[in-house]
């Protein structure tokens, strides 16, 4: 009878493990938050060690408009083409594309340096990368797309697009900095392009874009894309990015970060 008792209770143990599993995961699973709406936020995936982004790249990917079909020269996807294993030219690609969007800073209309490209961010971009004989449009548009959709495109068939620490000379791609099919809602997608200057200690980017004054320098920080200012007066952590309007309040470039692309690779 002893024997069989401790038998009993061998095999008990066990089962009371699994039967206190399910309710572990379930426990697990609800966690101790607030549940969010559908629509209040996009999911969100690791960055790193500090930083959180928005969305999984291969959501941002743009499709072809609404019953068309991007054709094979102009929309099938290219071979990956692998980051230069030289780190010498890489890091000169780099400095001149920095350096580029430096000397562009202040300058309030690009029509003034550069005929050849619009006078927006995607014509920014292209000025800077040009410099390190970039082409990044060389490919084309696809009927419907913006510019700075067609560069993510361009980003992701080569590889590009990566979800570690930005480096001076990236590409920061955003989405929904205005409303453009005018419709008051935040659904426009990929709509701004900018090149990574620097990277802060603490983490905070500084990029260069077409803003509405300009070419300018601005700030984001993906461990607080919700915060303005850092304490009490400190300085600048994300840059309002889309000003508030149609009764939507004003978004921060944190919030609306959508990828980087790596230039060595493009």
């Amino acid at each position: 009878m002893r024997a069989g008792k401790r038998r009993a209770g061998k095999v008990a143990a066990p089962m009371r493990r699994l039967l206190l599993a399910p309710l572990c995961l379930l426990a697990a699973c609800a966690g101790s938050g607030p549940v969010r709406r559908p629509d209040s936020s996009p999911p969100r995936v690791a960055f790193g060690s500090a930083f959180e982004v928005p969305v999984p790249f291969a959501t941002l990917a743009p499709e072809a408009p609404s019953g068309q079909e991007a054709s094979p020269a102009s929309g099938a996807p290219e071979p990956a083409r692998p980051v230069t294993s030289d780190p010498e030219r890489a890091q000169a690609i780099a400095a001149a594309i920095v350096e580029r969007a430096v000397q562009l800073v202040g300058i309030p209309r690009l029509g003034r340096v550069a005929r050849g490209v619009p006078d927006d961010c995607s014509g920014l971009v292209r000025l800077a990368y040009q410099k390190a004989g970039i082409d990044l449009v060389s490919e084309g548009f696809l009927s419907g797309e913006n510019a700075v959709t067609a560069i993510y495109r361009r980003a992701r068939a080569r590889g590009a697009l990566h979800e570690t620490l930005p480096q001076p000379g990236d590409l920061v791609f955003f989405r929904e900095t205005y409303d453009r099919n005018r419709d008051g809602r935040r659904n426009d997608g990929l709509t701004h392009v900018a090149v990574v200057e620097r990277v802060a200690p603490d983490g905070t980017l500084t990029f260069i874009h077409r803003g509405r004054k300009g070419i300018a320098r601005s700030h984001m920080n993906l461990a607080f894309p919700r915060t303005h200012r850092g304490g009490q007066g400190g300085s600048i952590l994300n840059d309002i990015l889309r000003p508030a309007s149609r009764g939507q309040r004003a978004w921060l470039s944190g919030e609306l970060f959508a990828g980087f692309a790596s230039p060595a690779a493009l």
